[in-house]
């Protein structure tokens, strides 16, 4: 699988919809995934809103809990990459980033997420 660096600054305002969850690898049994670190795998649910489009959506997997991030909140995605994959006749493109965090005085809208 290739990766694709991605250039964040060209994503616009990235906000976090939805705190971190630690990514499961085995729903049978609700084994906890795990890099090649040992580092639990967590997903961020990230808005991505540019040039006053509509908002997407995009899972963001990244190693080790994100401290400090809540619902609505400006964020800062460091060392995004995509990957494109397909197994069988499904396909899509997923996304892992070295670090999320919070930008600082970006206080999440009252209400939830924007």
């Amino acid at each position: 699988m290739q990766s694709i660096p991605v250039d964040t600054t060209r994503l616009g305002v990235l906000r976090c919809a939805i705190p971190p969850e630690a990514k499961i690898s085995n729903a049978e049994t609700g084994e906890v995934k795990k890099d090649r670190d040992g580092n639990t795998v967590y997903t961020v649910a990230v808005t991505v809103r540019q040039d006053r489009r509509r908002i997407s959506v995009i899972e963001i997997a990244v190693p080790g809990e994100p401290k400090g991030l809540e619902e609505g909140q400006v964020i800062k995605v460091t060392g995004l990459v995509a990957f494109a994959w397909a197994i069988g006749d499904r396909h899509g493109i997923s996304f892992r980033a070295d670090a999320i965090t919070p930008v600082h005085g970006s206080a999440a809208p009252k209400g939830g997420a924007a």
